[in-house]
């Protein structure tokens, strides 16, 4: 069977653009809230027949992961800018939207919510189609199952970042039957979290260890079993993590990439620290499937090859890393500084820091393509890994493996330097739980994590409470109203808004 070239074959244009005809559902008078336009699509039942359409389908799956609605605007609003390491960046008066979720004043009809929400929804309907009409189709069995499996971990991926946002959602795992089925009521989120769990355990007894250079990209074993620790870890259910997490770390396939730095640089995507990225890259004969642009929203601004210059870091984060912390100089582009690429950042501009962990070398920008396209998203590293088995080993009582997982990925950070970054000593479990937390802020700044940590962390008036966070409410956002208009009041809001 011929190898397929994920990285290359995902990104054409006849994939990314034309397989939302594999989401038609039955369409009535009103619109669902979790339809996907049809117009001008080609009908679903022509298509799943072979074994190349389901490999066609499976990457207009991974695709769509890299959509505007996925990596960029609503995913800064949603998962990033409530966190005391960013702000909206930019110029001021630019997308002030942004400042809304920084201080807690967004209301339900705010447009990056509902982009958020039908990204997520997008991601879950490929998957469901997957998911429902590949078991038909004749072709290898082992391939077909291993696919279902991918299809399972990208629905779990995306319900997990729905629960930590909104709390209650919609539960869809499989197609509408007729238009008594298009909406659905929100689902508890303990229901929510069983269906992700139950999803990712079944996707790790299927998926490979690796895969061959054709393949690099598609989800690992290793992937569903980290996705299921974070996702356990948001439960506290502590054994679990720590079960999952060893068993990673015991597979040896992977390794913490030498230069912190040069990890979040193009040459170095997919590396043995890397668990699960979004997959993105600039193709010269495809302008249309060289679509992401994750790292052109957050780009230097005012430079050619830079970007749009949002969300930037706060002086906040910068002043959280410990003295001498290389990763500080890592995460944050500062005014006037020069890359270690070579790239001059002016001394003056709008923004005094930009995120340095999306950033592109400008000499790799091609004019009439989005700066920095080709900018794979750090999804999950072994970092983190080793990070939620130090928890939830303090949190089990095993202080000696905690400090063990805790100093591997200090002792990274602090390179051939021995005089910074001293071990963690500390037995008391408190106080290992806030070096293990201040280790999280540090290793994973600016990778849409901080915000919705301190959440589960029971610190969100701690923390947010001076920019305006209130308990009770800001737990979660406000379910999107135009799906809750479209659902014809199906959908509740979200206590507060």
């Amino acid at each position: 069977m011929k190898n397929i070239n994920f990285k290359t074959n995902l990104k054409q244009k006849g994939l990314y653009l034309g397989l939302a005809a594999l989401l038609i559902v039955p369409s009535s008078c009103s619109d669902s809230f979790l339809d996907v336009d049809p117009q001008g699509k080609q009908a679903g039942a022509v298509f799943w027949v072979n074994e190349a359409d389901a490999t066609k389908a499976v990457n207009a799956m991974y695709a769509n992961l890299r959509s505007w609605n996925n990596t960029a605007f609503a995913a800064i609003a949603v998962e990033s800018m409530g966190s005391d390491d960013a702000e909206k960046g930019s110029t001021p008066s630019d997308a002030t939207f942004f400042n809304l979720y920084d201080t807690f004043t967004v209301g339900s009809t705010d447009g990056q919510l509902g982009g958020f929400w039908e990204g997520q929804y997008q991601n879950i309907n490929y998957a469901n189609q997957v998911i429902t009409n590949i078991p038909a189709i004749s072709m290898d069995e082992n391939l077909k199952a291993r696919y279902l499996a991918e299809a399972k971990f990208v629905r779990a991926y995306s319900y997990f970042r729905l629960v930590r946002a909104f709390g209650d959602v919609p539960l869809r795992l499989s197609l509408p039957k007729d238009a008594s089925e298009y909406n659905l009521p929100r689902t508890p989120k303990a229901d929510v979290y069983a269906a992700i769990e139950k999803d990712l355990s079944e996707a790790a007894a299927v998926l490979p260890q690796n895969y061959g250079a054709a393949d690099l990209g598609r989800v690992t074993k290793g992937a569903a079993q980290s996705l299921h620790a974070k996702v356990s870890m948001y439960q506290g259910k502590w054994q679990q993590v720590f079960d999952l997490t060893t068993q990673v770390i015991n597979s040896g396939q992977y390794s913490l990439f030498a230069d912190y730095e040069a990890l979040f640089r193009v040459a170095n995507e997919n590396s043995t620290e890397s668990i699960f990225e979004i997959q993105n890259e600039l193709i010269p004969s495809n302008k249309e499937a060289s679509n992401s642009q994750y790292s052109q929203v957050q780009g230097v601004r005012g430079v050619t090859g830079g970007g749009w210059g949002f969300n930037v870091p706060t002086e906040a984060l910068s002043k959280s890393f410990e003295a001498g912390d290389p990763r500080r100089d890592a995460t944050i582009i500062f005014r006037g500084e020069t890359t270690p690429a070579g790239d001059a950042i002016p001394a003056t501009g709008d923004n005094p820091m930009y995120n340095q962990k999306s950033y592109v070398p400008f000499k790799l920008y091609v004019t009439g393509f989005s700066e920095g396209s080709q900018q794979n998203v750090r999804v999950i590293r072994y970092a983190e890994v080793l990070l939620m088995n130090a928890e939830a080993a303090n949190e089990i009582g095993n202080t000696t493996q905690a400090l063990a997982s805790l100093e591997l990925v200090r002792a990274r950070a602090r390179g051939a330097s021995k005089t910074i970054l001293p071990k963690v000593t500390t037995t008391d479990k408190a106080a290992l739980r806030t070096a293990i937390w201040n280790e999280r802020r540090s290793e994973l700044a600016m990778e849409f994590d901080r915000y919705f940590d301190v959440i589960r962390q029971g610190r969100g008036t701690e923390v947010f409470g001076p920019k305006g966070w209130k308990a009770g409410k800001n737990e979660v956002w406000p379910i999107p109203q135009n799906e809750i208009d479209l659902s014809a009041g199906v959908l509740t809001q979200n206590p507060g808004y």
